[in-house]
């Protein structure tokens, strides 16, 4: 795919492009890595994109209430891993409610009290440049735009906790099967909860990058962002059934994506068909980790 439309698209591997391409897939690779959590797990959360908006909404609400910027962004933050961890991973890790159903129906809520909430309308924030707000969607550090970098940091910290803390390896103890890891002395509800609060958390640092970037706060924001997230997850190689895999590999998932999505629009496909594309894409990945778990 990289060859064809290296040779097919002028503009492909340009700079200006691969950077453009990046900075704009970092708000998705940090829900990425938060959802590999979860699915490590063997759990799925997908109300990953309303936790995206409200806490980017949550911020502007800050902002406009005359809060300071680093406030109204822990505002921000603080409703992600409420919505995550207190909500999504209480009902499932503590009352063992099935993760489809509360997901699906948290999704669902917190979408439709937002635009109670905002009465379905896009609010503008106001970033005057040179602020911390504007920096975190549309600075740059040596060139470099900050979202990369951030989602950088966000990448190294997670893989480091996933491979080298005994948080790390409860997360795939658990994900790979309950019972030992009951047995073995792990808290797996607090586990549980754990997961979806790191996943609530980096949902709202990617609204916040993303509601930055468009200087905007949309109760529908995120209405895709489960199901992309979730395949770039996939295609990474992370089991849906938990256990197996890793960050690393999310990031090749989000690529993947990214490069797949910028060389249909670059080739001029409309951003329907584009959809219909990562829809395909997320079964045939779910197709493929089903018939590996068999064969396996």
């Amino acid at each position: 795919m990289l060859v064809y439309l290296a040779s097919t698209q002028e503009f492909f591997f340009t700079k200006a492009n691969v950077l453009n391409v990046l900075s704009g897939n970092s708000a998705l690779l940090i829900t990425s890595v938060g959802l590999t959590f979860v699915v490590l797990a063997a759990g799925f959360d997908l109300s990953v994109g309303a936790i995206y908006a409200a806490s980017g909404y949550a911020a502007f609400r800050a902002l406009d209430a005359g809060l300071p910027i680093v406030a109204a962004l822990l505002c921000g933050i603080g409703i992600g891993i409420l919505l995550g961890g207190a909500v999504n991973g209480v009902l499932i890790g503590a009352f063992r409610l099935n993760f489809f159903v509360v997901t699906l129906g948290t999704s669902s809520l917190f979408t439709g009290a937002l635009n109670v909430i905002t009465n379905g309308k896009t609010n503008a924030i106001a970033e005057p440049e040179g602020s911390l707000i504007y920096f975190l969607g549309n600075g740059t550090v040596l060139t470099i735009p900050f979202p990369i970098i951030l989602s950088a940091v966000v990448l190294a910290i997670s893989g480091y906790v996933l491979r080298c803390t005994p948080f790390g390896r409860a997360v795939y103890a658990v994900g790979g099967n309950p019972d030992a890891a009951r047995l073995a002395g792990i808290n797996v509800p607090a586990v549980r909860i754990c997961v979806y609060g790191i996943g609530g958390l980096l949902a709202a640092v990617a609204g916040l990058i993303d509601a930055s970037r468009l200087a905007s706060a949309s109760p529908t924001a995120g209405a895709s962002l489960a199901l992309t997230a979730g395949a770039a997850v996939l295609l990474g190689g992370t089991s849906f059934f938990g256990g197996i895999g890793g960050v690393g590999g999310t990031i090749v998932g989000v690529l993947l994506i990214a490069v797949l999505q910028n060389g249909l629009g670059l080739m001029g496909v409309s951003a329907f068909w584009q959809g219909v594309v990562t829809g395909f894409v997320l079964v045939v990945a779910v197709s493929l980790d089903k018939l590996q778990s068999r064969t396996g």
